[in-house]
Formats: C-alpha cells, sequence, structure tokens
C-alpha cells in the first residue's frame, strides 16, 4: 500500500509546483504591460473570453465567448457565455459523466474511483444528512446534497488548474446555489410541518403573544440571512485563496530591486499556499453542504 500513496504524494506535489510556476509565468509574463493588482484582479473576475498564455514566452492564445441577447419589448437580456459560466458547465459535465460512469461499474467490493465516491456519498449521507435532518427523513435530500457537495468540490478543484477559473469565486454563482438551497429548505419545512404549521412556528414556541411583533421579523430576517451567509462564506474564501496565491508570486515584481532574492521565498510560499487551497476547496465544499444540511434539519422540525 505504501507505493501507490507515495506516488500520488510525488503526484501532489509535482502538480502544485508546476501550478505555481505557471503561475509565476503568468504574472511575469502579464505584469510586463500590467500592473500586479491588475493581473490578480484580472484572474479573478469574469469575462467574455478564455486565454492560455504561454508562461516562457508570453504568447497568448484568447478564445471569444459567443454572445446571445434576447429582447424582451423594449429590454434587452443579456445570456452571453462567460468564463465562469463555462467552467461551471464543465464541473457540472465532469460529475456528471464521472459519476455516471462509476455508477455502471457497481459492485459488492467498491475499487478504485467507485469506493472514493462511496465514501463521500456515505459520508455526506451518515454525517450530514442523518445527523442534521434525521435518519429516514435525511435519505430524502441525500442526492441534493451530494450533488451540492460534489458540483462545488469540482468547481473548487478546477479552479486550481492554470489557465482555468474558479466558477464558485463568482458571487452570482454563489448567490444561485445558495437560493436553490434556501428554496428547498422552504420546501422541506413545510413538507415536514405542513404549511400552516411552517409558518406557525416561523417564531419559537414559548415566546409571549407580546413579544410577536419582535420575534416575527428577526425570525423573517434569520430565514433571509441564511442563503446570505452560504453566498458570502463560498464566494470570499475561495477569491481570497486565489488573491493570495497570486500576490505572493506578485511580490517579486513589486519589489523590484530585491525581486530576485525573494523569488525562491514566493514560489515556495505559493506552492504551500497551493496545497491549502487543495484543503480549503474540499473544506467549503463540506461547509456549504453541512450548513444546507442543518438549515434543512431545522425547517423540517418545529422549534
Amino acid at each position: 500500500m505504501r507505493a501507490p500513496v507515495r506516488s500520488i504524494a510525488q503526484i501532489a506535489v509535482a502538480a502544485a509546483i508546476l501550478g505555481s510556476a505557471l503561475t509565476y509565468g503568468r504574472v511575469a509574463a502579464a505584469a510586463e504591460g500590467a500592473s500586479v493588482p491588475e493581473v490578480i484582479f484580472d484572474h479573478v473576475s469574469d469575462g467574455r473570453d478564455i486565454s492560455f498564455e504561454n508562461p516562457i514566452t508570453g504568447a497568448t492564445v484568447t478564445f471569444d465567448l459567443p454572445e446571445w441577447k434576447v429582447s424582451l419589448g423594449s429590454t434587452v437580456v443579456d445570456l452571453s457565455l462567460t468564463r465562469h459560466t463555462v467552467f461551471l458547465w464543465l464541473a457540472m459535465a465532469v460529475v456528471i459523466v464521472g459519476v455516471s460512469l462509476v455508477a455502471r461499474k457497481r459492485s459488492l467490493v467498491p475499487r478504485g474511483f467507485y469506493s472514493v465516491v462511496e465514501v463521500f456519498v456515505k459520508f455526506v449521507r451518515e454525517e450530514l444528512a442523518e445527523k442534521n435532518i434525521g435518519k429516514g427523513t435525511g435519505d430524502r435530500y441525500v442526492p441534493f446534497l451530494a450533488s451540492l457537495f460534489f458540483i462545488i468540490l469540482t468547481a473548487n478543484l478546477i479552479g486550481l488548474i492554470p489557465f482555468a477559473a474558479t466558477a464558485t469565486a463568482n458571487i452570482n454563482v454563489t448567490v444561485g446555489l445558495s437560493i436553490l438551497t434556501f428554496v428547498v429548505t422552504l420546501m422541506a419545512g413545510m413538507r415536514g410541518q405542513g404549511v400552516v404549521g411552517f409558518w406557525a412556528h416561523i417564531v419559537p414556541n414559548g415566546v409571549p403573544i407580546w413579544l410577536y411583533p419582535i420575534m416575527l421579523p428577526v425570525e423573517i430576517l434569520s430565514m433571509l440571512t441564511k442563503p446570505f451567509a452560504l453566498t458570502i462564506r463560498l464566494f470570499a474564501n475561495m477569491v481570497a485563496g486565489h488573491i493570495v496565491l497570486f500576490f505572493l508570486l506578485g511580490l517579486i515584481f513589486l519589489l523590484q530591486g530585491v525581486g530576485p532574492y525573494i523569488a525562491p521565498v514566493s514560489v515556495a510560499f505559493a506552492t504551500a499556499v497551493y496545497f491549502l487551497e487543495l484543503f480549503v476547496a474540499l473544506l467549503q465544499a463540506y461547509i456549504f453542504v453541512m450548513l444546507s444540511a442543518l438549515f434543512i434539519g431545522m425547517a423540517s422540525h418545529p422549534h
């Protein structure tokens, strides 16, 4: 068992160093025509093109994404593809194809990638759904929670590939995921308690009637802040990691006089941050799904 583990570790180290080196090349090539902050925010922001840059020569190949605008009377709705949309679709395609291929190889003794997927699904079911929502009831929401987990994790990991973009670093994506969780939470609450029972128990039991004018707005605000918390948590963490990674390498060009001397330190720290981002990619997917399961569980049972 040691040889495979060692080889995987070596591949991970090589991938991290390569990712840092390519990121360094991108900052170096771009810094010649733009400031370091401009390069950083160009990386984390959305756009209408996808660029692949040679880290050695600086040559860039850019693919412009098609535009699609729909006119609704006097209003024009822009439905054009963007960089983050493409990589979000890519993450969804990877999850759908990967899970579909794994499902065809089901066996009593899990092997290969199937065993990895089974571990994550089992974890989502037993540690998140059943513990936060309840046994039996939690199984109903395992497909939703597992889908969220795999899509967020895949999108986070794709964002760590050189020249790729992190879809979850776009607040529109995290808003969409949070709204989806919010809708499922409301449906779970009304399904578990009934429509009348859910809205009747929005204020906790035992609260005096005279406090209802105060508690009702507070509880409604609390309900609305849950998807807001999901949105900001995922968005901020994914953006911050990439900014830190690029800024560490950008120090080489910001401190031009001593840049060659601090380059080894910057690359070393950037490699460490790259490893940390691998962990953060998994951690943020876990936190998002854990909080979603918690919110669904709180709505399903009167408090």
